[in-house]
């Protein structure tokens, strides 16, 4: 059953009920014009909450803080900020975290144990808790704080990912906000992400639904192949649309499939964000691969093949070198058969049962052009799909990148 969501226009983390929001300029960043560096995303109801982190080894102080307060599964706020990661900074970095959330919750007046922390920005430096005292004290919630708080969390980013959603019939709403540009790969990314709904949601059933919306979204995106400390994927449910419940035991319901849907959607709407808004992109590139044993190889394969660097030069220069599609999936570990192969870029098909088509150069260079560049490979070994997405590379990624502390 396809869930029937509407996108909200100018929707965003604060659009289900109960949500409040806000930022200020606490002089974290170090650019001239640092803008928006530090805000607060409150619920006035206690939320039921979950999240998924990073999984490099080396974790930031706030998500050791978080994966420590979220065991009990609630949560009321998360303050974050940008400019600096809280990473790699010892145990004076989780005595920051720790006081930065007990500074946020004395703002809006909850206990610190249900205050969550998120930061980005550069690894190694200390937090300057000396701009973020009186910071936090600058903070002002409302309804449409949201907008502020997503440009709060921005470093490289050049636009700001926002969206909200109405769910099927139910009147529920979840709506989120996400960062990333850089240090973009599956299995999470440098990216932050808060997503809320209204709607009444059983802990087990969210954790399970996360994880299933982020496997087909945050987990299929790639820019660079790199992943930092600090990454996190956090949603927070208050109940407050006075929907039934929804449990573990009734994934089956109809409640459960149209939730579980709608919350995918407004992950892949963020994750494509993402993509989009990879350091120095020009160009969106989504890779379907279908006809695979299982959705682990066909998810493995649409990955490889996206986060190549050789293909994603090839796609900047509207190159129309297939071959390196081709390469990227023989060396992805799945399970292929080479005359069985079929291969589009956009709807050209340049290779069908593993042999190359006869094509007009011109019209893929025309594809490859575009703003979006969809490619699409069919292993035809069985019946398992999935989509990734990603970005091309280009030089402006080498000059964010070699100055990005200078």
């Amino acid at each position: 059953m396809d869930a029937k969501i509407e996108f909200i226009p100018g929707g965003t983390v604060t659009s289900p009920k109960g949500f409040r929001a806000g930022a200020t300029c606490a002089g974290i960043k170090k650019e001239a014009n640092h803008g928006l560096d530090l805000g607060i995303l409150f619920s006035e109801a206690s939320c039921v909450a979950t999240a998924l982190f990073t999984t490099n080894k080396v974790k930031a102080a706030p998500i050791v803080l978080c994966q420590e307060r979220l065991q009990g599964g609630r949560a009321v706020a998360v303050v974050v900020n940008s400019g600096c990661a809280n990473a790699f900074t010892g145990e004076q970095g989780l005595r920051d975290a720790v006081e930065m959330a007990g500074l946020a919750a004395e703002r809006i007046g909850v206990s610190p144990e249900n205050v969550l922390v998120a930061s980005t920005g550069v690894i190694g430096e200390q937090l300057p808790m000396k701009l973020i005292r009186p910071g936090i004290e600058q903070i002002v919630l409302s309804t449409e704080g949201g907008h502020s708080l997503v440009k709060a969390m921005m470093t490289t980013d050049t636009v700001p990912k926002e969206v909200a959603a109405r769910v099927g019939g139910s009147g529920c709403i979840i709506g989120g906000v996400t960062k990333g540009s850089g240090m973009i790969h599956p299995e999470l990314a440098t990216m932050l992400c808060f997503l809320t709904t209204d709607a009444a949601v059983d802990l087990d059933f969210l954790k399970l639904a996360l994880r299933k919306a982020v496997a087909l979204s945050f987990n299929m995106v790639s820019v660079d192949g790199d992943t930092s400390p600090n990454d996190m994927v956090l949603v927070m449910a208050n109940g407050l649309a006075g929907n039934k419940s929804t449990r573990l035991g009734e994934q089956d319901s109809r409640q459960a499939s149209v939730f579980q849907q709608a919350l995918g959607q407004v992950c892949i709407y963020l994750a494509k964000s993402i993509a989009r808004d990879g350091e120095g992109a020009s160009k969106l590139i989504e890779v379907t691969v279908s006809g695979a044993p299982s959705v682990a190889e066909a998810r493995l394969a649409a990955r490889t093949i996206v986060s190549s660097p050789l293909v994603k030069t090839a796609v900047h220069g509207s190159d129309p070198n297939w071959g390196r599609i081709i390469a990227a999936v023989g060396r992805s570990g799945v399970e292929v058969v080479e005359s069985k192969i079929d291969l589009y870029i956009g709807d050209i098909g340049v290779v069908k049962g593993g042999r190359p088509l006869p094509f007009d150069k011109r019209s893929v260079v025309e594809v490859l052009r575009g703003s979006e560049v969809s490619i699409g490979l069919n292993l035809n070994l069985g019946t398992a799909p999935a989509t990734a997405w990603g970005c091309d590379l280009s030089e402006e990624y080498v000059t964010i990148n070699s100055q990005y502390t200078t």
